[in-house]
């Protein structure tokens, strides 16, 4: 019989026990040509069907952020004994059960478990063999920070690694337990800050890639990020930190930023992340942080809260936006852009009521909004009112991004819009090139996702993943046989346009996108 070992993580006083005891869940397995030796211990891998490619699932990348490491910066992994069989996800952050909505249907959502604190675990799929250099993509998942994990069926690492990269995909904490803040955690930080322990998550993934990866056949000195959606803000934050610099060369944001103020995750101060913090103690009946670090995860989830990432004066020292016009970023090439039809409009205002809401709102201001986003229509409101959610959301800070890159020059970035409409049945078909729509292509992931493919489909797949792969291997998405995609320039405003035909085009809704960038920027 094969032993088998798990750590159970006691909190003692000041220090941690380990206990050992055999349990079937965690095997131990012998020795083969799949085995790596990473940070901790060594690991056993999996080969793809076809052999090519071997993942790695569930590396302990730091140690379990629960009892007294709960809401603090992620800790040393801790070792184990002999070769830990990696062949599945590990837990998913703590979060709500996942039920479908909209347009998001079960392979865009994380799996119903397992679902725990104990989440700082990644993935890695490679072919490469020790000794050689490849080009490695770290996967930042979104779900506004509430929500998300590595487990999505859409974010499978298999079809890139194929193309010569290593895949990698880190869970990183959500919601309460990745960015609360207090004054008794900052009091207790040797930084001085609390609230970004999502983020840090992420930069100790970064590190332990650093360490690591060399292993798996990867460049260490060679890395590129790219995230959507939330995971598209922590990439723009990484960008901004200090924390992160030299951890990686490029970066890729796929649907949002820090740039402009976001009306659906709101940054804000350590001062006013405290006091949010404080109230939230209140609410849980919590005298202190040890109070709150001895309910379940599961109490502490029934407190209501929302937390995102703040100007915590360590991990972002100053607002993002601040950050980028001072010229203080990680200077590294950027591919970053938005979906055509990723909006978030529940139910669609008339003509007649759309145009009264849009005066009631901007008075004097209204007749210059409504000549960029009319109402002339019901439809035409209609669609005013996708373009108005998503540009709030998503575009205007992407192109609040290439606007200030592209006239401090000192990297280039390269800006997308995603056009497709998805093929779809009648329930889904009104959603179009939706939010987070995109990713299935980037990945060459199509036959994860459950769709009425047409022939355009697998050809735009091949031709995104393409440019991706290019960019993470050389940080210019160009490549022979592949359509030009020109780095943005505020004179000519090119970017690539991605549909059933691609290519490039001056950036479209342009005007309206300044002019929103204009109002937010005059605090109107």
């Amino acid at each position: 019989m094969k032993k088998r070992f798990v750590i159970v993580i006691c909190p003692v006083l000041a220090g941690i026990t380990l206990l050992f005891y055999s349990f079937k869940g965690a095997e131990v397995i012998s020795k083969n040509d799949d085995t790596i030796h990473v940070e901790g211990g060594s690991i056993g891998g999996v080969k793809s069907a076809d052999g090519q490619v071997t993942a790695f699932k569930g590396i302990p990348f730091a140690a379990p952020p629960v009892g007294d490491l709960r809401w603090k910066a992620p800790q040393r992994v801790i070792p184990w004994q002999g070769i830990k069989k990696c062949d599945a996800f590990g837990p998913s952050p703590m979060q709500a059960k996942p039920v479908p909505f909209m347009v998001y249907t079960p392979e865009f959502l994380i799996p119903e478990k397992p679902i725990s604190e104990d989440c700082l675990y990644l993935n890695v799929w490679t072919k490469a063999h020790k000794g050689e250099k490849h080009p490695v993509f770290l996967w930042i998942y979104g779900g506004g920070f509430s929500s998300g994990g590595t487990g999505v069926p859409i974010y499978d690492g298999e079809a890139m690694a194929k193309k010569g990269v290593i895949f990698v995909s880190a869970n990183y904490r959500v919601g309460v337990f990745g960015f609360l803040a207090h004054p008794d955690l900052t009091k207790e930080s040797a930084n001085h800050a609390s609230g970004n322990y999502g983020l840090l998550d992420q930069v100790a993934a970064l590190k332990w890639i650093k360490k690591n990866i060399a292993a798996f056949g990867g460049d260490p000195n060679n890395v590129t990020i790219d995230g959507q959606s939330a995971g598209s803000m922590s990439v723009n934050a990484l960008v901004a930190s200090p924390v992160a610099h030299g951890l990686f060369n490029r970066a890729i944001a796929e649907s949002g930023s820090f740039m402009v103020a976001n009306p659906l995750i709101p940054s804000t101060t350590l001062a006013l992340a405290e006091q949010q913090g404080v109230k939230f103690a209140e609410s849980a009946k919590a005298q202190n942080i040890a109070d709150l670090r001895k309910m379940s995860a599961e109490d502490v989830m029934k407190v209501p809260g929302r937390f995102s990432p703040i100007t915590d004066g360590y991990v972002l020292p100053k607002p993002v936006y601040q950050i980028f016009a001072e010229g203080k970023q990680n200077n590294v090439p950027v591919i970053t852009g938005w979906n055509n039809d990723e909006s978030f409009v529940m139910s669609f205002k008339k003509e007649d009521d759309y145009v009264a809401q849009i005066r009631k709102q901007y008075g004097a201001g209204a007749d210059e909004f409504l000549k960029y986003y009319p109402g002339n229509t019901d439809e035409e409101a209609a669609r005013s009112q996708v373009k108005i959610s998503r540009d709030q959301t998503f575009a205007m800070s992407g192109y609040k991004w290439i606007s200030l890159q592209s006239a401090q020059g000192k990297a280039p970035i390269y800006a997308y819009n995603f056009n497709r409409k998805l093929p779809a049945t009648p329930d889904y078909v009104k959603y179009g090139a939706f939010h987070t729509g995109e990713v299935a292509y980037v990945m060459d992931d199509l036959k994860f996702l459950n769709r009425p493919w047409e022939p355009a489909d697998q050809p735009l797949a091949t031709l995104m993943s393409a440019y991706w792969v290019n960019f993470i291997t050389t940080g210019n998405p160009n490549g022979k046989g592949l359509p030009e995609w020109p780095k943005y320039d505020n004179a000519t405003q090119q970017a690539m346009i991605f549909d059933a035909t691609s290519g490039k085009q001056t950036l479209p809704d342009r005007e309206e996108l300044k002019f929103m960038v204009d109002r937010v920027e005059a605090g109107k």
